[in-house]
């Protein structure tokens, strides 16, 4: 399943998935200051992802504690799928292409490219 989620959103999704359940109070201290935000910004924004089914709240004496719906792997696979849709035409190739191009590749990348490669090829 895909969901569209904000920038701002994933803030939010990036704290819960490091831990998880938090109290709205934590999550606040966890990114309101870094970020620039108001608190009600944050609960705006747990508001939304609640709408949106990405996170569930669940009342514990008198605080709501959330937990992500989503795993941090469905959501980047599905974001990576999406953005190589959307730019490359769902080429992997094309991407890595672009990046050799402009010779934005270090030989570590390189590397790395080779052995995932290689892994690829024996699986």
């Amino acid at each position: 399943m895909s969901i569209a989620v904000s920038d701002a959103e994933k803030i939010i999704l990036d704290a819960l998935w490091i831990e998880s359940p938090l109290t709205a109070e934590q999550i606040v201290d966890r990114v309101a200051a870094v970020n620039g935000w108001e608190p009600t910004t944050v609960r705006t924004l747990l508001n939304r992802l609640m709408k949106k089914e990405a996170i569930a709240a669940e009342r514990v004496e008198r605080k709501y504690h959330y937990r992500p719906l989503i795993e941090r792997s469905a959501f980047l696979k599905s974001e990576s799928q999406a953005f190589l849709g959307r730019l490359f035409d769902g080429k992997l190739a094309s991407f890595v292409s672009h990046f050799a191009e402009d010779r934005q590749l270090g030989a570590k990348d390189i590397e790395a490219l080779k052995k995932l490669i290689k892994e690829a090829e024996s699986d």
